[in-house]
Formats: structure tokens, C-alpha cells, sequence
């Protein structure tokens, strides 16, 4: 083994460990452990001193495979602990406010920031896909972060409004990565023509292109995960001898590969491979009901493993100077964020839910993981990342962090004030 790579070992494994007492730690206070995680990378220089030799402990690049990996795998393991007969009765109003609000607050957010009038990230008129791309990166919100914040309480909190919170943070990633591709695409066509385009003729234009790529998306993600979910949760059900309960190591892996084909092919297919693994987790967890458990003991480890990973890459690429010089951006982005959300919820929600309810659905907002990976990927794509998908890690990064702070911190306070939670 060279000095390298065992100092590479040596490194990344003390940041593990650390990464994983610091999620418990977050726990025992009430916060999402990854914020103390993301805070450790952020502190880790970003280098290895070898032999004269400095290379970068994380490249981007490499960050950025990370990140497509670790997400398809904790939206994996949300899909496994969707329990969809418990969430049944906020089925309907779930599903406006993951897809239609999702959406909604992508696009509201991106006619909000184009029309802005001053210079936005340092360029002179933003485009349609920038402010696209930036709306898709924080219209969803995070299952583990909300679940790990309202958790403790769980037993003096109205459970159809835990059950809400839960299904709509576990079903909304798979729309903002579909949105952010979408604007991705039409950022990579904007560059590669060579005439001057109005952006809004340039959006309208494009709209054949965005209904397309959605739908495409969509429809081979869905069906190459329903295909695959099926197909798993009917051998589980079997209990073939390789997967019978007796053989949890065995099951372990095997789960875990065929997650990886499901995002290869769906990958390669031009489809969603995230809304693809989201659906075959889905569909096991909501098969047999021994053998969900198993699965979800099994596979929990790698999605804890997934998360860790994904929040301390984010904060070893990060430049925290970056996240301060776009600190005011970062402070206005969130301010809009949460009246987007309120105005979202509002709308959606309807009668259904109580008016204090709505008003602690609008501020329990947390994002985390996705947005995260989407940053990454724009910095590292080799159009997107040197027009401005450089600006995207610390921007994601900034937003994730003040919400996991602040509203991580006011979430219980605000729920006692509200009448939701009682006073002991």
C-alpha cells in the first residue's frame, strides 16, 4: 500500500468516526446531526501533504459522484420507511404539496429571481436556467432532517401532521432533480449557441424541450422502478433461499446491488435514476411486511453511511470564504424561500389542516441532502460549472445550513406557541 493512499485511509476514517459521534451528539441536542457534520468538513482542510505532494482529499469530480450515489441511496431508504397504509390518509394533500408545491415553488422562485433588478450572483442578467436550477435546488425538503428535529416528540404532536411532514420531505426530491436536469439542459443549450437570445423567448422556446425531458424523466424512472421494486419485493415475499430471513448479510448485499443497477440502467436510460430508486424502495417497503422490516434493518446502515458522506464532501469542496462573500444572496434566497412556502402551503393545503398547523408546515422546511448533491453537480459539469454552477456548492451550502440552524433551533418553540405540542 502506498504512503498515499494509507493517508488517504488514515484521514477518511477519523473523519468518519468523528462524523458519526457528532451525529449523536446532534441527536441528544435536538438537531440534525449532518449540520455538525457539514461543520466538520467545512473546518477539514482540503489536502494532503505527502511527499512534497498536495493533492486535494476530495476533488470535485469525485465529490460529485458521491453525491449521485449517496442521494440515490438515502432517497432508497426513504422510499423503504414510507409506510404507504400509514400515510394513507394524507395521501391526497402529501402529493399536492410534494409535486405540485415542489414545482410551484421551483418556478415561483425562479420568476421571483429573474426579475430581481440588480446584478444577481455577479452577472449581469441572469438566465432562465440559472434561476431555474437555483429554484429546483431548494424547492424540496429533507425527510431526516425534518424526522430527526420533530422525532422526540413525536408522541404530543398530531400524528397526521407528523404523517404529512414525513410523506411530503420523502416524495419531493425526485421533482426538484428532475427540474434542476431540466434547467441544466437548456443552460448547456443556451451556451453552446453562439447568437444573442432574449431569456424569455429563449424559456418560451424551450418549453417543448422542459414538458419533454419531465415527462421522459419521469415516465422511464417510474416504470424502471416499478419494475425492479416488483421484482424484488416478489422474491422477498418467495423468500428464496439466497434472501430468506436467515441470510440478513446476504440480503444486505444484494439489496444494495440491485439499487445500483437500478440507478445505472435508469442513468443510461435517460431516466430519473433518483425517482427510480425512490420507487423500488417504495414498493419493498410496502410488500411483505416481515420482510420490509428485515430490508429496512438491512439497508439503514448504508443510507446513514450515504448521508454522512454526502453532508462532510459538501463541506470539504466548499470554500467557506465563498459561502460568506454570497452571504447577503444566501440571507435573501432563504427570506424567499420561506414566503414561497408559506404561499404554497396555503394554497395547497386548504381546509383541511388547522391555520396554526399550515403556519408550522410552512416553516418546517428543512432541506438537506438533495440540494447538496444538484450544487455539486453543477460545479462539476464541465459548461454549467465555469459559467455559474460554481456558485452553486456555497449558495446550497449557506441555504442548508442557516435553515438546519435556525429553523432546526425554533421548530419546537414554535410548535409549543403554536398550541401543537403541549408545554411540559
Amino acid at each position: 500500500m502506498s504512503t498515499l493512499l494509507g493517508t488517504y485511509l488514515l484521514v477518511i476514517g477519523f473523519l468518519l468516526i468523528i462524523s458519526v459521534y457528532l451525529d449523536r451528539v446532534g441527536n441528544r441536542l435536538r438537531l440534525p446531526g449532518v449540520l455538525l457534520v457539514l461543520l466538520l468538513g467545512l473546518l477539514t482542510h482540503n489536502e494532503v501533504h505527502v511527499g512534497g505532494q498536495t493533492p486535494p482529499l476530495l476533488s470535485l469530480a469525485q465529490a460529485s459522484d458521491l453525491a449521485q450515489v449517496a442521494v440515490g441511496v438515502v432517497l432508497f431508504q426513504a422510499g423503504i420507511s414510507t409506510n404507504w397504509q400509514q400515510m394513507r390518509s394524507v395521501a391526497r394533500p402529501g402529493l399536492r404539496l410534494a409535486l405540485l408545491g415542489s414545482t410551484l415553488t421551483a418556478l415561483l422562485l425562479m420568476l421571483v429571481l429573474q426579475k430581481l433588478p440588480f446584478e444577481f450572483f455577479s452577472i449581469s442578467q441572469p438566465s432562465w436556467a440559472m434561476t431555474l436550477f437555483v429554484g429546483a435546488m431548494v424547492c424540496s425538503t429533507d425527510a431526516s432532517a425534518v424526522i430527526s428535529v420533530l422525532r422526540p416528540q413525536a408522541g404530543q404532536f398530531p400524528q397526521r401532521l407528523l404523517d404529512l411532514l414525513e410523506f411530503e420531505s420523502s416524495v419531493n426530491d425526485p421533482i426538484a432533480v428532475v427540474l434542476a436536469s431540466v434547467g441544466l439542459t437548456i443552460g448547456m443549450t443556451a451556451l453552446q449557441s453562439t447568437a444573442a437570445i432574449d431569456p424569455t423567448a429563449q424559456l418560451m422556446g424551450e418549453g417543448p424541450l422542459i414538458a419533454n425531458a419531465v415527462l421522459r424523466q419521469l415516465l422511464i424512472g417510474a416504470l424502471i422502478g416499478f419494475m425492479v421494486g416488483s421484482l424484488v419485493a416478489r422474491l422477498l415475499e418467495n423468500k428464496t433461499e439466497v434472501i430468506e430471513a436467515g441470510h440478513r448479510e446476504r440480503r444486505a448485499v444484494l439489496i444494495l446491488a440491485m439499487l445500483l443497477v437500478v440507478l445505472g440502467i435508469t442513468s443510461l436510460g435517460g431516466g430519473s435514476p433518483l425517482l427510480a430508486a425512490y420507487i423500488t424502495g417504495l414498493l419493498i417497503g410496502n410488500g411483505d411486511e416481515d420482510s420490509a422490516i428485515e430490508v429496512e434493518k438491512s439497508i439503514g446502515s448504508y443510507g446513514k453511511l450515504a448521508e454522512l458522506v454526502l453532508f462532510l464532501s459538501m463541506g470539504l469542496v466548499v470554500d467557506p470564504l465563498q459561502v460568506l462573500v454570497l452571504l447577503p444572496w444566501i440571507l435573501l434566497l432563504a427570506v424567499l424561500m420561506l414566503l414561497v412556502r408559506f404561499v404554497v402551503v396555503f394554497l395547497l393545503l386548504g381546509s383541511s389542516f388547522t391555520t396554526a398547523q399550515k403556519q408550522f408546515v410552512g416553516f418546517c422546511g428543512l432541506r438537506g441532502a438533495v440540494p447538496i448533491a444538484l450544487a455539486i453537480h453543477a460545479a462539476a459539469h464541465p459548461q454549467i460549472g465555469q459559467a455559474w454552477g460554481q456558485w452553486m456548492p456555497p449558495i446550497a451550502l449557506g441555504v442548508v445550513l442557516l435553515g438546519l440552524l435556525l429553523q432546526g433551533l425554533t421548530l419546537m418553540p414554535l410548535a409549543r406557541r403554536l398550541g401543537l405540542v403541549e408545554q411540559g
